[in-house]
């Protein structure tokens, strides 16, 4: 499944055979019809796979967070791992072509992201670090759907990576939630990660 998704993030799922997957791994496509049904099944299972991962580094993130500013800039910094060399027609391809992976991918996004943004928001309001009199509900669709903004190539050409694009996004997102207090967080969290 890593070598399958390694392709798919890189090409898109299209583009990509069970032969070409195969070949890759140098097995016969006899062997892969033995673990996938079809190059669908292999989709969905391997996107079901990535998200996982991408929760159990979320909540891990979360753990070792000392606030809620600090939880966020680890997310980012795991972003920017898991986006490297994505290409953003990966998901116009779960859309069009695998409906079962695009409902895996959305039941994440309604569900475990929306949880994970809203917790955030709480905590940080919580902490003081975060502005009180932030409307939750909404800045948490508004989150949900900035982090799909750099996944649309009609929004953002090729000449932008994705993960620059979401760091971008996550840091204006987090001095429009900030109390004073949490502002001079995030600076303090900026030098730090770029002395890294």
């Amino acid at each position: 499944m890593d070598k399958a998704f390694g392709l798919f993030r890189q090409f898109g799922t299209r583009s990509i055979t069970m032969d070409d997957i195969a070949v890759k791994m140098g097995i016969s496509k006899k062997t892969l019809y033995a673990h996938f049904t079809d190059k669908d099944d292999m989709v969905t299972q391997t996107i079901s796979r990535f998200i996982s991962i991408v929760e159990e580094e979320c909540l891990a993130d979360r753990e070792r967070a000392k606030d809620a500013i600090e939880e966020l800039f680890l997310v980012m910094e795991m972003l920017d791992r898991k986006l490297l060399n994505m290409n953003p027609v990966i998901l116009l391809d779960l859309q069009k072509f695998h409906a079962k992976a695009w409902q895996v991918f959305v039941d994440y996004q309604n569900n475990m992201l929306a949880t994970m943004i809203r917790e955030n928001l709480e905590r940080g309001i919580s902490e003081g670090l975060y502005r009180p009199d932030l409307d939750i509900k909404i800045l948490t669709q508004y989150r949900i759907h900035a982090c799909m903004i750099c996944f649309q190539p009609e929004v953002f050409s090729g000449a932008h990576d994705m993960s620059r694009v979401q760091k971008v996004l996550l840091e204006n997102y987090l001095y429009g939630v900030a109390s004073e207090k949490g502002y001079q967080l995030i600076e303090a969290y900026k030098k730090l990660s770029q002395n890294n």
